[in-house]
């Protein structure tokens, strides 16, 4: 019997994906729940396998193909020959292209008249190579011009004081390691002191709907994470009710399957506020974008030795530059310079989100 082969169910926000490369040829044998081809969305990628063993009589679709949710894109005989179907054998004549020679006619030759045309030089060639760009890309592109075109995007900065996080990492890192077999990295503090500051500016934890304000009562924050496709912002859900250890292990788990391509796409949505980290790969000072519809997002940055003025000493300290950007439709200054400025004296002491817990 002939089996269709169709793709997934996708989101609500997701109605189309691209067909990336066949792992099986017209005549090829597969097993069931062998995977024939994989869907890229703009999200993640999807895995599309066989419902059934079989031979593969029929591909519908190319390489590289636009399909939509519950679209037959190929066929396979699971070898029942009692109700098998066959598939018609389309077969293109051969046309052999016959060559008409007309009698040739003696004509009158006219003089050719004789101009000179100067040719300019040829540009030089510039040595280049296409790539399609993904689906990923594509949605990465679209949602930053968005962002620019539909929101009032302003940045305030600070610097953050890192010598105490530092301190109490040294001092607890191979006890924690040992108990919970994670590190305890920087990000989990920025979380932290992130929502302590939200809950005292709830207008940061907010979106516009229409003409409607929606506050959450709720932290679900997203973590950008770069991969070798692009930038995602997978969500870590309720982060107030978790501990360092549980944040630490989220974002890790996050950021692993990030890679692999491996997240839901629940867990791409519903984020309240975002962070960014640009300082591992170096990056001293940024403006972050917002990422639609929240309306406010943290940037950090690389930590970098620098002399600043402390109890009227000039002391060298770890320093990181912090920026805020936000709508500025929703979040006037005030509100936004004054919950980075919380942020700064969360981490700045860090025992204040040991005592928020």
């Amino acid at each position: 019997m002939i089996i269709d082969v169709k793709t997934p169910e996708l989101s609500d926000s997701i109605t189309e994906g691209t067909l990336l490369e066949w792992h099986k040829q017209i005549g090829e044998q597969v097993q069931r729940d062998e995977t024939l081809i994989d869907l890229e969305t703009d999200k993640v990628i999807l895995e599309i396998s066989a419902p059934c063993s079989g031979t593969v009589v029929e591909l519908l679709r190319e390489n590289g193909a636009v399909v939509t949710a519950g679209e037959v894109i190929a066929r396979i005989n699971d070898g029942d020959e009692r109700t098998a179907i066959e598939v018609p054998v389309v077969v293109t004549p051969l046309v052999v292209p016959v060559q008409v020679v007309a009698p040739i006619v003696p004509v009158a030759v006219a003089q050719p008249i004789v101009t000179t045309v100067v040719i300019p030089p040829a540009a030089p060639q510039i040595k280049s190579h296409r790539q399609a760009m993904s689906r990923l890309r594509q949605r990465i592109a679209e949602r930053l011009v968005s962002a620019q075109h539909t929101a009032a995007i302003l940045t305030t900065f600070n610097e953050v004081n890192m010598q105490p996080i530092k301190d109490l990492r040294e001092r607890f890192q191979t006890e924690f390691v040992r108990e919970h077999g994670v590190k305890l990295g920087f990000m989990s503090f920025f979380v932290k002191a992130a929502v302590l500051a939200l809950k005292q500016f709830p207008v940061i934890n907010a979106a516009i709907d229409g003409t409607d304000i929606v506050y959450y009562d709720e932290y679900h924050l997203g973590i950008a994470v770069s991969t070798t496709r692009g930038l995602v912002v997978p969500v870590l859900r309720n982060v107030d009710q978790l501990s360092f250890a549980q944040i630490e292990q989220g974002i890790a788990d996050l950021a692993r399957r990030a890679e692999a391509m491996q997240l839901d796409f629940d867990e791409l949505q519903g984020g309240t506020f975002s962070i960014s980290n640009g300082g591992v790969f170096g990056s001293l000072l940024s403006t972050p974008i917002i990422n639609p519809p929240q309306s406010a997002i943290l940037g950090m940055h690389t930590i970098q030795e620098r002399p600043i003025a402390e109890n009227g000493q000039v002391v060298i300290r770890p320093m990181m530059y912090v920026a805020l950007s936000y709508d500025h439709r929703l979040i006037d200054g005030r509100d936004a310079v004054k919950f980075l400025v919380e942020m700064k004296t969360a981490l700045e002491d860090p025992a204040r989100l040991m005592l928020a817990l």
